[in-house]
């Protein structure tokens, strides 16, 4: 039987707890993690590149944005 290799986000919890980050800072990192591949249409990160992370900040900057200048626009974000 291959033995397979780890998942993305398993790796990336193995990174942060070698590295004794806290619990809170790995929950962020994998969460913001995940907000970028699903914006990405759940694509592999090692797929995209410098023009699909410049994409997902920008609609982060427009969401800030909007969030400053709609009532109510705060409760629409959906966690993950």
């Amino acid at each position: 039987m291959k033995s397979r290799e780890p998942k993305l986000l398993d790796r990336v919890r193995e990174a942060i707890r070698t590295r004794h980050y806290s619990h809170r800072t790995e929950e962020a990192y994998v969460a913001w993690i995940r907000r970028f591949i699903v914006f990405h249409g759940k694509r592999h990160p090692r797929d995209l590149g410098a023009a699909e992370v410049s994409a997902f900040v920008l609609s982060l900057a427009a969401w800030c944005q909007r969030v400053d200048t709609e009532p109510g626009a705060e409760r629409r974000l959906v966690p993950l």
